[in-house]
């Protein structure tokens, strides 16, 4: 199951940085289709189904149960 992270300020913060560039990862420099949330790497970690933790900017958390 994906979740937002618990953090309310995280996911804030995270969401006003997704506006700022137009959905793309405020963590991430480039702003390729690989970089729009929720990102491409994310997505292959995802769907690797021994997988568990966050994404790359906190937003999202995946875990197994």
């Amino acid at each position: 199951m994906v979740r937002l992270n618990e953090d309310a300020e995280i996911v804030k913060q995270i969401r006003e940085g997704l506006k700022q560039t137009g959905g793309y990862c405020p963590c991430r420099l480039e702003r390729t289709p690989e970089n729009k949330c929720m990102c491409k790497e994310f997505r292959e970690q995802i769907a690797d189904p021994d997988f568990e933790g966050y994404c790359h900017c906190l937003l999202y958390y995946k875990d197994n149960q």
